[in-house]
């Protein structure tokens, strides 16, 4: 699964981006300097603790920040050569949200209106973005974006609401939504969270049919390594609003450079391997209002040392893979 030998220019660039959020109690840095690259038909994962920035980065691209509080203080996003930064919130909403960037919820059914029939819902881009005209053509639309997703008898189901599908459907059409007006960048956050390990598994068969059809880039937020393992090319760790290691999904496992990722490697159960009980990365994830000084991760780390009280730069670990600490600073 790896791409790192014929990896793609950029689809999206995401550079040096800080998203504050200004609240009474003090400003939650949420997002303090995120670099991030996903190139056409490849899936990069986020993974990390609850509060570690996966989200907020995702809102930041479709500019969805909590308001008023939230902002863009600086960096760069860049989708097909384009800053959506500095793009104006119409222009933004008319030609781009929904249009060529799109986001797959965490809870279809709170992402879903229940007075609304599927039909409605899933016809709203079609209409919002004046794709395909008239009641006929849009529900024509509407059953065969369902079908791409594996809705079974489709035509018979616009009419249904989103109470008399099952979880697993939810999801699906939720999906159908981002994908019916064929974005070039799809974020799904934690879609299958709230679902079994089985239609976990279908879900995840369903995003790689639909790359491979359209060469779709995808972001998947996700707390959950083995789900990136299956279907991720390219892994970026966040913690305390920060990328700390980036790189091959394999290299990542096989070689992680972070005490951070081998704490969330190790907290993983494997099949056939007995343990009494599993490791956990102690302490909690420091405050984004007044984070510490240096490396983040160093009050939690059992390799701390002095060095760690002067914040780390980035360094190359090997091809594509890097990481910020200070364990992986080449030696001469």
């Amino acid at each position: 699964m790896t791409m790192t030998e014929a990896r793609k220019p950029p689809l999206l660039k995401v550079s040096g981006l800080k998203t504050y959020l200004h609240l009474r109690r003090g400003v939650v840095r949420a997002v303090d300097g995120v670099d991030l690259e996903v190139a056409e038909g490849e899936t990069l994962g986020v993974v990390g603790e609850s509060g570690s920035g996966k989200t907020m980065t995702s809102l930041s691209m479709l500019r969805l920040l909590p308001k008023p509080g939230g902002r863009i203080v600086s960096g760069s996003i860049e989708l097909d050569g384009t800053d959506l930064v500095k793009l104006s919130d119409d222009e933004m909403a008319r030609d781009w949200r929904g249009r060529r960037i799109s986001m797959v919820s965490q809870d279809p059914l709170t992402s879903l209106n229940p007075v609304f029939t599927i039909g409605d819902q899933v016809g709203a881009p079609f209409r919002y973005h004046n794709l395909v005209q008239g009641r006929g053509p849009i529900r024509r639309a509407v059953e065969a974006v369902l079908g791409r997703v594996r809705i079974p008898s489709p035509a018979k189901r616009l009419d249904d609401y989103p109470h008399q599908f099952s979880g697993g459907m939810r999801q699906r059409v939720v999906t159908a939504m981002a994908i019916a007006c064929a974005p070039r960048l799809l974020i799904a956050d934690e879609p299958t969270s709230a679902l079994d390990v089985t239609i976990q598994v279908q879900m995840m068969e369903l995003f790689r049919e639909l790359q491979r059809e359209s060469g779709v880039g995808i972001i998947l937020i996700t707390h959950d390594l083995g789900v990136a393992a299956g279907i991720c090319h390219r892994i970026a760790v966040m913690y305390a609003g920060r990328v700390v290691e980036s790189g091959d999904v394999r290299e990542i496992f096989r070689n992680p450079a972070h005490p951070y990722t081998r704490g969330l490697l190790n907290s993983i159960p494997h099949l056939g391997q007995r343990r009494r009980r599993l490791e956990a990365i102690a302490g909690q994830p420091p405050s984004l209002i007044d984070p510490p000084q240096g490396c983040r991760f160093a009050a939690r780390c059992p390799q701390r040392m002095k060095r760690c009280d002067d914040d780390p730069p980035v360094f190359e670990v090997g091809r594509g893979h890097k990481a910020a600490c200070w364990l992986a600073e080449p030696r001469p």
